[in-house]
């Protein structure tokens, strides 16, 4: 259990560096930057809750999901710490993303963010497998069309400023258990549909 949680420390930070770069650069050019985050976790295979969705047990091992997501975001809280050191306008670029998911809606988010899920886990499928140019183009196309990566995510509402987060605090917590949900939905997704009426995946 311990050395589970410090690899998904280490994967929070991971993603959470690409986030930074992500809030100085935006765009395109921030997007395809973001991508080494999710590089840096795979050649690693440290434990990222979203890339750790599509491969697990559903029935016995939520427990283990569920402490890989409490290991991220402590990664994600170091590395919004430094966010807040930096001279850039890191605070306010990650405050416009936190604005624009409740102008959209929990529910929404949630939706949204089960194209993230089953982006990340085809593209975490391949990378497995040495084949990374799932990861080059599927990263920024999750970025790009909008589609919630919980961790990425909690770097982001981390690095808020303190006064507008906690002023709206319930809403962000409400919005991001609908981004876990809808990460775990979209990461399983293939499985679902795959399913057979004999219990076992195509």
């Amino acid at each position: 259990m311990g050395s589970t949680f410090r690899s998904s420390i280490l994967a929070g930070m991971s993603i959470a560096f690409g986030g930074f770069v992500y809030l100085a650069l935006g765009g395109i050019a921030g997007a395809v930057a973001f991508t080494l985050g999710l590089i840096t976790v795979v050649c690693y295979k440290f434990k990222l809750y979203t890339g750790y969705l599509g491969f697990m047990d559903v029935r016995k091992d939520i427990p283990e999901a569920l402490l890989i997501l409490a290991g991220n975001i402590v990664g994600c809280l170091l590395i919004a710490l430094l966010a807040r050191l930096s001279p850039m306008h890191l605070q306010e670029a990650a405050q416009k993303i936190l604005e624009a998911r409740l102008a959209t809606g929990a529910l929404k988010c949630g939706a949204l963010a089960m194209g993230c899920g089953f982006i990340v886990t085809t593209a975490v499928t391949f990378g497995r497998k040495g084949q990374f140019l799932p990861l080059l183009f599927g990263v920024p196309v999750f970025i790009l069309c909008g589609f919630p990566h919980c961790i990425a995510d909690a770097f982001y509402y981390l690095t808020v400023p303190f006064s507008f987060l906690g002023e709206h605090i319930w809403s962000v917590l409400g919005l991001y258990v609908c981004l876990v949900i809808g990460n775990l939905i979209g990461g399983n997704l293939f499985r679902i549909i795959m399913w057979r009426r004999d219990g076992n995946p195509e």
